[in-house]
């Protein structure tokens, strides 16, 4: 019995909430399952030294979880000592940037803040999800304060976890299947299909190529779904 009595192919229940805090440019809360993250985008003037003179903005983005988070308490990261959550927030990063026109965005760096305060597996996938909710916001208000001349992105971004977990091919693993999974994956993926990164580990088992195939087939399906209740609480059409 899977949670929320679902089946092998199908994910836990998304629900993607804007406008959650008052001060950010955009947020949103992404919630899937038992998995919370709250996601932020913060719009500010000037770029990092290195991307002066190139007449693009950047998109970057910071991950943490609160140390509650989990099921065991886990010790605040600081600067200095961020392997894990380096890894995820330049995963954010990277699929942000693959939906938007940096060219558009010239002299501003755009930061998204993910902090998960609930964490029961997939949590790199709802930041990446509810981060493309915050971006969106964020610019969108640039744009309704002619700020911006129009939106600069060419799309929408999600991503899902999947995995194999005793010989069986799952959607949107929780922490207990995460934790037992003979390979782990995820999938980043856009409106139109294409995807943007994929994350694959045997950490139990090998993974043959039809498996491969069946595991990119269900969550490019979930990414499409995703990216119909991102439309749904934005109303962006691209």
């Amino acid at each position: 019995m899977r949670s929320f009595d679902r089946a092998a192919d199908e994910m836990r229940p998304v629900t993607l909430t804007p406008h959650v805090m008052k001060n950010a440019g955009g947020s949103c809360l992404a919630e899937f399952g038992d998995t919370r993250v709250l996601c932020s985008a913060t719009i500010e003037d000037g770029v990092p030294a290195w991307r002066k003179g190139t007449h693009a903005g950047w998109v970057t983005a910071e991950y943490a979880m609160l140390p509650a988070a989990g099921t065991r308490r886990t010790p605040r990261e600081y600067k200095g000592r961020k392997g894990r959550s380096m890894e995820i927030e330049r995963l954010i990063g990277r699929s942000l940037r693959a939906v938007t026109r940096l060219d558009k965005i010239e002299d501003l760096t755009v930061t998204i803040d993910c902090d998960v305060i609930q964490a029961d597996g997939g949590t790199r996938t709802a930041s990446v999800t509810g981060a493309w909710v915050a971006l969106y916001e964020a610019l969108m208000a640039r744009v309704n304060a002619n700020k911006l001349n129009r939106l600069p992105l060419t799309g929408q971004v999600a991503a899902i976890s999947m995995g194999v977990v005793g010989g069986e091919l799952l959607l949107d693993l929780d922490y207990p299947e995460d934790s037992h999974a003979d390979v782990d994956m995820n999938l980043v993926g856009t409106d139109t299909g294409g995807i943007v990164e994929v994350q694959g580990t045997g950490e139990r088992a090998l993974l043959d190529r039809g498996q491969l195939n069946d595991l990119l087939d269900m969550g490019q399906a979930a990414v499409a779904r995703l990216v119909d209740i991102q439309n749904q609480v934005t109303g962006f059409r691209g």
